[in-house]
């Protein structure tokens, strides 16, 4: 069998590469573009080079030759499209590239997929889409359900990120129900854990934390909102829900929330991750206007309940070694004498 993760060499990417690569005999492809870093897949160049199970195919969402290249070379049976334009605050300065990206990255990889399935009649991958929770935006206190989030809540996108993430979501179900190809959509709530990029607030936490207790910076932890509620996964859970939505009995067209357990404000997050650290004594906090979005996306409570009575997965990672690994990842990353931009 073999597996095509769009987005390899990020967060997610590389966590589900090592699950499917740890939990399968799958092949795995990774699609990646030639200026991809590589930091969160060195763990994968030694496979790579020696061809062992692993193999990176050049190909951009923003080139439509390119997909359709590696979808006939690779036929593969399942498909993980998580390539992105993922920051929401980097979508507020680059709407177009961030709606073009996500939205019709999205649209040719799909149509790359149909064409190969008109051309063999005898090929039907499982497609997993991944769009985001930032789709349902900001919902009013009066307006949220008791029990959190559900599929059904109405979208009000509150960026341009996640404006393109609901045109990725009706994507998915479009070629479903149009092409009866088995795709299925998921809005993955705060999801985080090592390797996650230093754009996202508990990661540049982290990351400033890691940079005080070397001496870097000063000990100011500048950051942007911190009374948005979210409701926090560890990635590693995240890719398991992802391998058990296209293994366990897919239905075509179908669309899942899928988050934590873990509720706080993100003020509550920052204090967890200060409270770890031994200068946690000497740290101030200092609002940066730099940091804060036009329109947050601040209650962020999901409702799971129809993706694990489905699949029956339920999140196992505690929060507390979720930010605790992350910690521990940018404290590595700083003690390899890595330079970082202050964000």
């Amino acid at each position: 069998m073999k597996a095509l993760i769009t987005g390899i060499t990020g967060m997610v990417g590389s966590h589900l590469a090592d699950y499917l690569l740890e939990q399968t005999d799958w092949d795995v492809y990774g699609v990646c573009r030639w200026r991809s870093p590589m930091d969160n897949v060195t763990q994968l160049i030694d496979r790579v080079n020696n061809k062992d199970r692993v193999y990176f195919d050049y190909a951009d969402l923003n080139d439509q030759i390119s997909l359709i290249t590696v979808i006939r070379k690779v036929k593969p049976d399942y498909i993980f499209h998580l390539a992105a334009q993922s920051y929401p605050l980097t979508s507020f300065t680059a709407p177009v590239d961030t709606l073009n990206t996500n939205i019709l990255g999205t649209c040719r990889l799909l149509e790359a997929v149909r064409l190969q399935m008109e051309e063999d009649g005898d090929y039907k991958p499982v497609i997993h889409v991944c769009a985001s929770s930032e789709v349902f935006g900001k919902i009013p206190a009066d307006k949220k359900p008791s029990e959190g989030i559900n599929e059904d809540c109405p979208f009000h996108p509150a960026s341009p990120y996640a404006i393109s993430k609901v045109g990725t979501d009706l994507l998915g179900r479009y070629y479903a129900e149009a092409f009866g190809m088995t795709v299925m959509t998921t809005r993955m709530f705060t999801h985080t854990g090592p390797r996650r990029g230093d754009v996202f607030h508990e990661s540049t936490f982290a990351k400033q934390i890691a940079m005080i207790e070397n001496g870097i910076i000063e000990p100011v932890v500048k950051v942007g909102n911190l009374d948005s509620l979210r409701t926090y996964a560890d990635v590693r859970d995240a890719v398991r829900a992802y391998y058990i939505l296209v293994t366990k009995n897919p239905i075509a067209g179908e669309y899942y929330n899928i988050g934590g357990k873990y509720t706080c404000l993100v003020k509550d997050t920052l204090d967890t991750l200060i409270s770890m650290s031994f200068v946690k004594d000497k740290i101030r906090i200092e609002e940066d206007e730099d940091r804060l979005r036009p329109i947050d996306a601040d209650l962020q409570i999901p409702d799971c309940r129809k993706f694990t009575e489905h699949t029956g997965w339920e999140p196992v990672i505690p929060y507390k070694q979720t930010m605790e690994d992350l910690l521990n990842y940018w404290r590595n990353r700083v003690k390899n004498g890595e330079e970082f931009l202050t964000r």
